[in-house]
């Protein structure tokens, strides 16, 4: 393969926005499949809260129950024709029991001065007929929504042992006829707001450690060029705009430098810039094509992909510099890496064949496991859990986000009809 072809091949992923046109609207939100689970899925009654009238909806119980169901380690228990307790000391845990639940949420909304509501919840051992947590939030009704993740992360962390990443958001590129959105929403892909428009493409977005920035590139001057943005007040800044390609922007997990992909000195290559746009410093060297830089969680190793082998597949060197040690060997395309919280797992797209998938690889043994059954998969990335890889596909000439398990038995797709999403990637 020429030079040329395996250029266009590693940036293909980086241009495909250009071909969507679908319309969508600006106000609606994704629509969430969950499909598999895991065997021996948790089963949690969630009674509905006791109400207020008019407070906001769909009910807390729904938008946790929901997050729940999407993470595929929970069975929701049909709670009709049973009691409906608001407190613990009104539950009769025999019911529930009989009904097969393991945990039982039950929990009330109250009025407050001001418009504003208060929130208790208690969330119950059936079994072992015990309290396991109980929580009281006094809150807004344009916080409904966070505080329904807040509480299925709260289950999910004390029924798992794990924290849970339903309070998390998403980035994503939406097109509408010539004009790109760079959007950013709840995990669930809902409460949507654009931060970016554009009649140039807009690609490769990430979130700065904090949450409170987001880097991207931009093409509205003509060539590519990496911007960072505010989420609080929308002021950006150029960070890279030198002669040529400016792209594949990744933050160290610091925050204070970015990794970014130039082409100023001929062959697309590897460097370090401050967050401010000072201090350039460039990592790697050669006439090959080095691209999609991505550190680890400890900030010590920088994976990128590379075709220095003779075909695309996924390298790692010391974040300072020095000598690239190749990481992927199964297949000859593996590009578009990214790593775990915990720096244990690796995930990337891989062909075999004709298809493009997910595929995960244990770093420490090098085993793989392809995780999707898709065959136009893009741009993983890592739930802050690190429970699931949120990744873009194509289903029905339609690009729509998808989110599969480590195990690759629970996958949920979010998608709006008519609306091509691509570039998602996972923040805080």
């Amino acid at each position: 393969m020429s030079v040329s072809m395996l250029r266009a091949v590693l940036l293909f992923p980086l241009f495909c926005l250009a071909l969507l046109s679908a319309p969508f609207s600006a106000r609606a939100a994704m629509e969430i499949q969950v499909i598999g689970g895991a065997a021996n899925k948790i089963a949690v009654a969630i009674v509905p809260f006791q109400a207020v009238p008019g407070q906001p909806s769909p009910a807390l119980t729904q938008i946790a129950g929901d997050d729940l169901n999407r993470s595929g380690q929970f069975r929701l228990v049909d709670v009709g024709g049973a009691p409906q307790p608001v407190v613990p000391a009104q539950v009769d845990y025999g019911v529930w029991r009989g009904k097969g639940a393991d945990a039982l949420v039950v929990g009330q909304v109250t009025a407050q001065p001001g418009g504003r509501l208060e929130i208790r919840f208690y969330l119950l051992d059936v079994l072992k007929q015990t309290q396991l947590a109980a929580y009281s939030y006094t809150i807004t009704a344009g916080q409904w929504r966070a505080t329904a993740h807040q509480i299925a992360d709260l289950i999910y962390a004390k029924l798992t042992g794990i924290p849970g990443a339903f309070s998390s958001r998403i980035a994503y590129v939406q097109k509408q006829g010539r004009r790109y959105e760079l959007r950013v929403a709840d995990a669930d892909g809902q409460n949507p707001r654009t931060v970016v428009r554009s009649n140039e493409s807009v690609i490769s977005p990430m979130f700065s450690p904090d949450g409170n920035q987001i880097v991207y590139v931009s093409f509205e001057d003509k060539k590519p060029v990496v911007y960072v943005q505010s989420l609080r007040d929308g002021q950006r800044r150029k960070i890279a705009a030198f002669k040529g390609s400016n792209s594949a922007p990744a933050w160290t997990p610091d925050g204070r430098r970015l990794a970014v992909v130039l082409t100023r000195d001929g062959a697309s290559q590897i460097y370090m810039i401050n967050a401010d746009g000072g201090g350039l410093a460039r990592l790697t060297r050669g006439s090959n094509i080095d691209t999609e830089p991505v550190f680890s969680p400890d900030g010590q190793t920088l994976y990128f992909t590379s075709d220095r082998g003779g075909s695309p597949q996924i390298y790692r060197m010391a974040a300072s510099g020095g000598e690239a040690k190749r990481v992927t060997f199964n297949g000859s395309y593996n590009v578009s890496p990214a790593i775990s919280p915990d720096g244990r797992y690796l995930a990337y797209i891989s062909r075999d064949g004709g298809r493009f998938s997910v595929t995960l690889q244990e770093l420490a043994s090098g085993q793989t496991r392809v995780l999707t059954d898709t065959a136009r998969d893009e741009s993983p990335s890592f739930a802050p859990n690190g429970q699931a890889v949120l990744y873009a596909t194509v289903q029905g000439e339609q690009g729509i986000l998808g989110t599969v398990s480590l195990d690759g038995k629970t996958r949920a797709r979010l998608s709006e009809s008519g609306v091509d999403a691509r570039e998602p990637v996972w923040g805080p």
